[in-house]
């Protein structure tokens, strides 16, 4: 079989409308928006049109939306420009130990420069700890970051449920949120969930790599974090390619135009995997919540006795491509950090191997993986001194 590619959560396939979508702004429609020129005019049209499907998606309005060079960009502009933009009214904030590294090495970066982190622990299925955020907050906490689907366990956060506790505290705290695994995959509305400030990327959901957006609730205030010239935006200032844009609202109108059924196609995909490992390979650990409360294209099962690298590796020389661990964390043999902050041992964290969907992925792929994956874990644990020891 070609190429199976199940590791959609670091990066997905651009679908081909996408492409198609880009290419004029590479050959025939190069310019950047300006004013008084027919060329710089036409641009600003488009780039109008891009930012409503952008906005439309999420329920937002069209001048809540700023397009930046990707996701970990958003994160930025919109972490530290609150916070800078903010701090006269307090220096506290709040994430969680599970949290996406974007968010946590701002929020160490901050810590660094004289504000207090409070760290949230999370349960054995990755659901932040409400009583604790509760308990965290303080009159001069401004800002709690989370992210919306974890990017290692699939775990969707009670985001209203959080949003309401903000609010009780009896004073302004923003919500950020990071929804790069989230969005495209669940129904996300703004203004339903209460979020202030909320990054998206466009290459999770077949768009193209190095293009993002961050929303930002009309009355917010942000400090620019980027100097230079305001070529499409002042938050992210300089070039963002427009062709890059335009392929981005054609995979948000693609994956939003039947979102529910793609899900729900995905979901079946995935309970299909998941079924299938259960019965034909024992001694195994799902990681995170079962059902409806894991995002859908998202399973994460640590098998016990043998590395998660060499399944890895094995499947790779059987044209699958999978991840192990965090692939937005460093690169190495630790044990994931989340996995070990939710209870995991060191051998089910490096037993780990994550497998993301797509709307691309089939019923044969599926099959054929969980052929191949039989297979290989049998013979790894036949070498295991681990295995050998404990059946």
């Amino acid at each position: 079989m070609e190429r199976v590619y199940l590791d959609n959560c670091i990066t997905s396939k651009p679908d081909p409308e996408v492409i198609a979508a880009m290419m004029p702004y590479f050959t025939e429609k190069y310019y950047f928006p300006a004013n008084f020129v027919s060329t710089g005019s036409s641009i600003q049209a488009d780039l109008d049109d891009f930012k409503h499907i952008i906005a439309d998606s999420m329920g937002a309005k069209v001048s809540e939306i700023h397009f930046t060079s990707g996701g970990t960009s958003a994160n930025n502009i919109g972490i530290k420009g609150y916070l800078m933009a903010n701090s006269n009214k307090g220096t506290h904030i709040i994430c969680s130990v599970i949290d996406y590294p974007d968010i946590l090495t701002n929020a160490a970066f901050f810590e660094n420069s004289g504000f207090d982190v409070t760290y949230l622990n999370a349960d054995y299925d990755g659901f932040v700890d409400l009583d604790e955020l509760k308990a965290a907050i303080r009159p001069d906490t401004i800002m709690m970051m989370t992210t919306f689907a974890n990017h290692v366990m699939g775990t969707i956060q009670p985001i209203k449920e959080m949003r309401k506790i903000l609010d009780d505290s009896g004073h302004n705290i923003a919500l950020f949120v990071d929804a790069a695994h989230a969005y495209g995959r669940i129904d996300i509305d703004v203004n339903e969930y209460g979020i202030d400030l909320m990054s998206v990327s466009a290459h999770k959901i077949h768009g193209p790599q190095g293009v993002g957006a961050l929303y930002v609730k009309n009355g917010i205030q942000l400090v620019a974090t980027k100097h230079g010239i305001n070529r499409l935006d002042s938050l992210d200032t300089g070039g963002i390619s427009i062709a890059a844009i335009a392929g981005f609202a054609k995979a948000v109108q693609l994956q939003f135009s039947d979102l529910q059924v793609h899900i729900a196609k995905i979901v079946a995909l995935r309970e299909r995997l998941y079924e299938g490992i259960k019965k034909n390979i024992p001694h195994i650990l799902l990681n995170g919540p079962d059902g409806n409360k894991r995002i859908a294209h998202n399973l994460n099962v640590s098998f016990d006795y043998i590395e998660g690298e060499a399944i890895l590796m094995m499947l790779d020389v059987n044209n699958i491509t999978v991840a192990t661990g965090s692939a937005c964390a460093s690169q190495g043999l630790k044990p994931n950090y989340i996995l070990m902050a939710t209870g995991r041992n060191f051998v089910q964290s490096h037993g780990s191997i994550k497998f993301t969907l797509s709307r691309f992925t089939t019923e044969e792929e599926i099959d054929y993986v969980i052929e191949k994956l039989t297979v290989i874990v049998k013979e790894l644990r036949s070498r295991s001194p681990l295995f050998n020891k404990n059946k």
